[in-house]
């Protein structure tokens, strides 16, 4: 608060401009122009508290640091007094590991690193809870770091991961990533990786994903027997394999009951809402328009259906409309969406125990596992006629 230095009240004082590079102060009861003392304008800075050590708490009960440290870690050799005393005076004086300075000492560091391309889908999140309590039940925390789709992002998460001395690192590549260095350095430090989902073949690592090209087959191959024949597919970035696969599935789904591939109703989207709109609306304002879409995920189908109610296009009765994932809100927007059901949790599940697997047994002895988990169709009212 800044008092008026003639009649001392604070409740009228405005700013009024800077002299001499200090700030200048008018009072509008008294009509005085001021500043303030040098020591009052800028008072010292308190000194920050420094976070308490074990040296503190061996000052505080005149013990050993040695003891002390054995006592956090109850030691066998340290009595039941002791180890209370310890844990007593830590809880007093605030006292946190410096697990950094630990992981120096023991070349452990009982930390995981989770790397995902992005948040905003529901996909990543779910599958992150199920990998963190696989870890957590076996003693490990984590490091979680997203990517915002950006290769350059990735490489700085990589690089945060090592300086952090994680034991291990789960990841799912973003849609740029077409060069893996950054991966491979961290084998380099002999520390493990497991891909999920977005995976990368150019490394011999374990791998956890799901049937993509299975599952892409049966939601097409659904659509052909609910009558729909001229069905457009919206797909991914062809650097991810993922993509590929459900690529393929929904080309030879095709080609089983004979319907001609028509590339004009092949379009990749790149991830983002606003494009997955406006490859709808391409498809659905072509004078030969197609009477279904089979779309790569279910943030894209939810776009489809948009684009079509504002088209004025009825779903199912003019539009068929089937993506792949399962997300929550599928089943909540009207019409309910056709979907391919991935079993995210366990995928988090699986990739984490086979990571823990590979960091127990080490790079001598570990041998890469190839996962492929399977797909489930979930039939809805926006695919059925």
């Amino acid at each position: 608060m800044i008092k008026c230095a003639q009649c001392k009240q604070v409740h009228a004082i405005t700013k009024a401009g800077i002299v001499r590079g200090r700030q200048r102060y008018h009072c509008k009861d008294c009509h005085v122009y001021f500043t303030l003392p040098e020591a009052a304008a800028a008072p010292v800075a308190e000194k920050q508290q420094a976070m308490p050590t074990i040296r503190d708490i061996a000052t505080a009960l005149n013990i050993s640091k040695s003891t002390v440290s054995r006592a956090l870690q109850a030691h066998s050799d340290i009595n039941a007094q002791t180890r209370k005393a310890v844990l007593e005076m830590a809880q007093k004086l605030n006292y946190h590991p410096n697990y950094m300075a630990q992981s120096l000492v023991n070349k452990k560091s009982n930390t995981i690193g989770i790397l995902v391309p992005e948040f905003v889908n529901y996909y990543f999140p779910a599958l992150i809870i199920a990998a963190q309590e696989v870890a957590a039940e076996a003693g490990y925390n984590v490091i979680i770091c997203q990517s915002q789709e950006s290769a350059g992002t990735e490489k700085a998460n990589v690089d945060v991961l090592l300086s952090g001395r994680v034991e291990g690192v789960i990841a799912s590549m973003t849609k740029e990533t077409k060069q893996y260095d950054h991966f491979r350095s961290l084998e380099q430090h002999n520390i493990p990786v497991v891909f999920f989902n977005r995976i990368c073949e150019a490394m011999n690592t374990s791998r956890v994903t799901v049937n993509d090209y299975e599952g892409a087959y049966k939601g097409v191959e659904h659509l052909i027997k609910n009558g729909y024949k001229k069905i457009a597919h919206i797909g991914g970035p062809p650097s991810l394999l993922l993509s590929q696969n459900r690529l393929n599935g929904y080309l030879d789904a095709l080609k089983k009951y004979r319907i001609p591939v028509q590339e004009k109703y092949i379009l990749p989207y790149n991830l983002t809402g606003r494009h997955a709109t406006q490859c709808a609306q391409k498809l659905l304002k072509m004078r030969d328009r197609p009477d279904a879409i089979f779309c790569l995920n279910d943030i894209c189908t939810t776009h489809t259906l948009f684009a079509a109610k504002s088209l004025q296009i009825q779903v199912p009765q003019q539009l068929g409309i089937a993506g792949f994932s399962n997300n929550p809100f599928s089943a909540h927007v009207e019409p309910a969406l056709t979907t391919i059901e991935q079993p995210i949790q366990e995928m988090g599940r699986v990739a984490m125990r086979l990571l823990i697997d590979h960091i127990t047994k080490g790079f001598g002895k570990y041998k890469p596992v190839h996962r492929i988990l399977p797909a489930k169709l979930v039939v809805r009212q926006s695919s059925v006629r």
